[in-house]
């Protein structure tokens, strides 16, 4: 059986990076897909637990030249700068995550920029004026070798380690165009310094490398960024637990809390793992889950969620789920594995960038053969050519521009309690032109409600809500639990002799008279006078309503109308959705007069009634037939394979496990309206990912014929080259954190309704 494991893959230093541990990695035995997301620097890894483990993909990882510590989503969430703690091999990247590897690119840059000043200065060709005589009685031509040597090697050590490694691994990437070009130069000078005559261009090569520090400094700044969401949800949870053991209290690391252990909750704290309460009651706000802004009731038997705040009362509880199987944990690796996800054009971009290292190394060779060999000109201008097309080439704003836009997305969605599964989801979410609910549960609360009161002449509703009430007090049904609730707070008469009557409602005696609670066949079978209601009762039956009649001593005194209520973001939900042209439909098992009700009070567009619970995919099926993309929300255990038939699946975050497992995106708020931040989120990605890939093509295009001087006598230099590529690739990095201000329109709404949405998403993915 297949198993998915999120692991740790750190000092990625460009995109194709990844693309090499992908290659490694898939040769493995038993490793059926891995997916290496450079920009978060994890990598989601599909296999055989029979034929290899995570120990296995970890010393793989290592042997490719990167660092691996395991799962990614580790066994304590307590510790959210564990990573940093990890960045102990600064000269070759190992080990860090995008803060760490942000500061030490950032330390590289002002280590090459300190030395490059002065070889600016002293330099014959970037001198402005005659410096003054190099120290320590130095010939010129030796200072300017210590001063390039110092602001190349050791600034640029990490690219020439990227290189190594991505040539072991049979991949070509950015670092050895890096190593082309900064090196070609280096060794050039170096040649004309100490073995033979020509020009030296040292103060070119640091500038080059200046710009490519710069660049690849803010490229990791927005790195970091991108990953905020997974350490913002990290951080969630609390470093330490109380827990009892021999009768004694202990404090000790959330990642030591055992299953079965006692932890004890005191108000203010964060509960440290999921588990069920033992004694005590409190108020817990669940809303970093669940988006319920009211703090929720606990007492002895309810499930708690670990990273939850108590706001009240003390209590102990039993752990059940710590470490990974924690719902905190494994939301984590939800989010994880959708930013590790590649979307279609992501896929086409990795050829793509591969290519473009290939091409840039084949023009790079050409240019230099045309200019100095077939056109006779000058060895420095063919060499700055050349060195200016490896440069300029570097792949990594194509590389960046849908993962980077993808983790945003992705974050931005978990941060708002909408859950992508894969950057799949999150495009094709774009194209729906018909979203199907399932009403129950969806559209609706799945609670019966009292909606409406017929009242006979003579009757005061206070009298038939008693009435009624001290009846359907000694049933379970859900239609006396509706009842029971509306007349909350009236006092009953005690009743006696209750008699459940099979499918017609029930009989009791209550203060000497018979009272008869049920539907009209058991008013018909006892004879029962209606009281001139019976227009009253055919007008609540024709528009769906449940009628329960209530007769006392043989006469009808009132109906009580009981349905499903809507839920308060339903009729928005559909609104929004027809603003952006996607048809409504609403897919139930209940008679169509039920249905219409609730389709004209939301403004439902398709209505899809009397439909079986094994027929739902048929039903979604059918609309695809008519060429219809489909998205299917739904909830319950008959809902899960119209949700995997569906183009896109979204599982409400109250539903059941299966629901939550076939779905593509988890609405953890139970909220219909999130299906409309769903749609806007995937658009505005989807944009940032166009604008990025379009951006980066053209880039390129532009590129290549310039710097290899095809307009000459314009042409660009190396440094200028460097410039042009690190902008390139900030800009890509930077126009995709831009899609954290993006503001999902119905984002909050209306108030939540579940307060269980974590631990099923744990369930389902455990």
């Amino acid at each position: 059986m297949n198993t998915t494991s999120v692991i740790d893959v750190s000092g990625l230093v460009s995109s194709l990076s990844a693309r090499g541990v992908e290659k490694q990695l898939r040769r493995l035995p038993g490793v059926s897909d891995v997916q290496v997301n450079y920009v978060g620097g994890s990598a989601t890894v599909v296999y055989d637990a029979a034929l290899t483990n995570v120990a296995a993909l970890q010393a793989h990882v290592a042997r490719c030249g990167y660092h691996c510590r395991g799962e990614s989503v580790p066994d304590h969430l307590c510790e959210p700068h564990a990573k940093d703690a990890m960045a102990h091999d600064m000269g070759h990247g190992a080990g860090m995550d995008a803060h760490a590897m942000a500061r030490d690119m950032r330390n590289r840059f002002w280590v090459c920029l300190l030395f490059t000043v002065p070889l600016f200065v002293y330099s014959p060709m970037g001198g402005l004026f005659a410096p003054p005589a190099p120290p320590f009685g130095l010939a010129l031509k030796d200072w300017l070798f210590g001063l390039a040597s110092a602001a190349v090697i050791y600034p640029a050590w990490p690219f020439f380690v990227a290189a190594a490694r991505a040539l072991r691994n049979g991949v070509l990437n950015m670092a050895v165009l890096v190593v082309l070009s900064v090196g070609t130069g280096y060794l050039f000078s170096v040649g004309t310094t100490f073995f033979f005559e020509g020009a030296q261009f040292y103060e070119a090569v640091s500038v080059l490398l200046v710009f490519i520090l710069l660049g690849h400094w803010l490229e990791m700044r927005a790195r970091a960024g991108a990953s905020e969401a997974i350490r913002a949800l990290m951080n969630l949870a609390p470093p330490k637990a109380t827990v009892l053991r021999d009768g004694a209290e202990f404090t000790v690391a959330t990642s030591e809390v055992l299953p079965g252990d006692v932890v004890l909750i005191r108000p203010g704290d964060k509960i440290p793992v999921d588990g069920e309460v033992l004694e005590g009651a409190s108020q817990v706000d669940e809303s970093m889950l669940t988006g319920e802004s009211m703090p929720v009731g606990k007492k002895p038997g309810d499930a708690v969620i670990g990273a939850t705040i108590n706001k009240s009362g003390s209590f102990r509880y039993r752990a059940t789920k710590v470490g990974a199987d924690t719902a905190l944990a494994q939301i984590v690796k939800l989010v994880q594995e959708a930013q590790n996800s590649k979307a279609p054009a992501q896929l086409l971009a990795d050829r793509a960038s591969q290519w473009l290292v290939v091409i840039a190394v084949l023009i790079g060779v050409a240019t230099f053969v045309s200019w100095y060999v077939v056109l006779g000109q000058p060895l420095l201008l063919a060499l700055a050519l050349t060195i200016t097309v490896f440069v300029i080439a570097c792949p990594d704003a194509l590389g960046l521009a849908t993962p980077m836009a993808v983790m945003v997305g992705t974050g931005l969605g978990a941060m708002n309690g909408i859950l992508f599964k894969n950057a799949s989801a999150l495009e094709d979410a774009t194209r729906l032109n018909v979203v199907v609910f399932d009403k129950t549960g969806t559209l609706t609360l799945g609670q019966p409600e009292v909606v409406e009161l017929a009242l006979a002449a003579g009757t005061a509703e206070d009298d038939l809500l008693k009435t009624a009430a001290a009846v359907e007090k000694f049933s379970e049904h859900p239609l006396a639990l509706a009842i029971l609730k509306r007349a909350q707070g009236l006092a009953l008469e005690p009743a006696g002799a209750f008699t459940n009557v099979d499918g017609m409602g029930a009989r009791a005696e209550l203060g000497g008279d018979t009272v008869l609670l049920g539907n009209a066949k058991l008013m018909a079978l006892d004879t029962v006078d209606m009281n001139g209601l019976e227009a009253a009762s055919q007008r609540l039956q024709g528009q769906g309503r449940t009628v329960v009649h209530v007769a006392r001593a043989g006469r009808l005194i009132g109906l009580v109308a009981i349905a499903d209520a809507v839920r308060p973001t339903s009729a928005p939900t559909v609104t929004a959705l027809h603003a952006r042209g996607v048809q409504v439909a609403m897919l139930t098992g209940d008679n169509r007069a039920t249905a219409e009700r609730i389709a004209r009070e939301i403004g439902i567009d398709i209505v899809l009634a009397d439909v079986l619970p094994g027929d739902k995919a048929a039903k979604i099926k059918e609309l695809q037939a008519q060429g219809k993309r489909v998205g299917m929300v739904g909830d319950g255990i008959n809902d899960a394979p119209a949700l995997t038939q569906a183009d896109v699946g979204f599982a409400i975050g109250a539903g059941t496990d299966v629901a939550i497992e076939s779905a593509d995106v988890v609405l953890m708020k139970s909220d219909p309206f999130d299906v409309v931040g769903a749609i806007e989120l995937s658009r505005a990605t989807l944009r940032k990912m166009h604008q990025n890939l379009w951006w980066a093509v053209a880039y390129n295009v532009i590129a290549f014929p310039v710097a290899a001087g095809v307009f000459y006598p314009f042409t660009i230099s190396p440094e200028v080259a460097a410039l042009a590529m690190s902008g390139s690739s900030a800009l890509v990095a930077v126009n995709a954190l831009m899609l954290k201000r993006t503001r999902l329109a119905g984002i909050r709404i209306g108030p939540a309704t579940s307060a269980v949405a974590g631990p099923q998403v744990a369930t389902a993915q455990a």
